[in-house]
């Protein structure tokens, strides 16, 4: 099976289960776990920042940053299709009682003019207690819902720079931030620099079976170990886990580019398919959204699934295709071949 539901299937390597059955273990809840504190010292560096947190999952870490930054009945600006709006369980009113406040994104990006439009002004006719008061704006870089799309250092920059004029804190859920750096060569530190805490993923391209961290100063890392506690993430001998992480970290980061270079041949491969839709010059990082005409995205993917591609529809005309470091490029023909195949009779008739 040609797995392209998810960068998240990947399989642990030899050498990463090496490093897993090898790594120093202590209690990381006390803090004297040596392979999870080493990864949080490298997350930090790698993102500029003063110190990391290890936690399960992208969720918890995007949880724990909205939490950290805000109290029950605060306003957090999003883009309307992030992941935290879409695939986090409805998590921010539930654990942290915010409001989400949609911006317009543009495949997942927004302009420093809607961060200003969505700050109602102030003044003296209406009173300031009736309105949620505005706390944090969130980007997510790259930008699944959006289709794997990178953000220009750029616009970041003054995206962030609107936010800390009207005086919000700022997060960045960086899950694939590693794909936006081999795709633009831009250093992940650079990405992170203006943004008070940041997400990063291992189990996303990077290869490890769990884990993800969240980065920011010690005071607001410090913060962020008491949610982390809160919302059920406290580890034990988590250096197992740590270790498979830091070993992609120090080890994968550099094939991310063929993961992009796949990704991008198979959007134009998808593109001479007769009952698909895509624009291939779209596809900015290891993601692939693209349409089918020719039947029901659910009927599409269970019929590829049938032939030997897993694919994850997405309502009833979109279909989502990733690429990662257990594709290649051959995987990739035989993905397109498979899709001809599915779609020849439906188009003939």
């Amino acid at each position: 099976m040609i797995d392209l539901r998810s960068d998240t299937v990947t399989l642990p390597t030899p050498a990463m289960r090496e490093a897993m059955a090898g790594a120093p273990l202590g209690d990381d809840v006390y803090g004297d776990d040596p392979t999870v504190n080493a990864l949080e010292a490298r997350t930090a560096e790698l993102l500029g920042k003063e110190a990391a947190v290890f936690v399960p999952t992208g969720t918890m870490s995007n949880q724990i940053g909205v939490r950290a930054h805000t109290e029950p009945g605060d306003l957090v600006l999003i883009d309307e299709s992030a992941h935290i709006v879409r695939s986090e369980s409805g998590a921010p009113a539930a654990l942290s009682g915010v409001t989400l406040k949609p911006l317009p994104g543009r495949s997942g990006v927004f302009t420093a003019a809607d961060v200003d439009d969505a700050i109602e002004p102030e003044h003296p006719f209406n009173p300031i207690h009736l309105e949620s008061p505005p706390r944090l704006l969130c980007v997510e870089n790259t930008h699944n819902g959006g289709g794997g799309t990178v953000w220009p250092l750029a616009q970041v920059e003054e995206v962030s720079a609107a936010a800390r004029r009207h005086g919000l804190a700022t997060h960045l859920d960086g899950a694939r931030l590693w794909h936006a750096t081999a795709a633009t060569g831009v250093p992940e530190a650079d990405y992170a620099a203006p943004f008070d805490t940041v997400n990063v993923c291992f189990s996303k391209g990077l290869g490890a079976p769990v884990g993800s961290a969240l980065a920011g100063s010690l005071e607001l890392v410090a913060r962020a170990r008491r949610f982390k506690q809160q919302f059920g993430g406290g580890f034990r001998q988590a250096g197992i886990l740590a270790a498979a992480a830091l070993h992609a970290l120090e080890h994968h980061r550099g094939a991310l580019s063929a993961d992009i270079a796949n990704a991008r041949a198979l959007a134009r491969g998808i593109a001479r398919i007769d009952g698909l839709e895509v624009d291939p010059d779209r596809v900015q990082s290891n993601l692939v959204r693209f349409r089918v005409t020719a039947m029901p995205a659910g009927a599409f993917a269970l019929r590829c699934h049938a032939g030997g591609v897993h694919l994850l529809p997405q309502g009833e005309t979109g279909v989502r295709a990733v690429t990662h470091r257990d594709i290649s490029a051959p995987d990739v023909e035989r993905a397109l071949d498979i899709m001809r195949r599915v779609l020849r009779p439906a188009c003939r008739g």
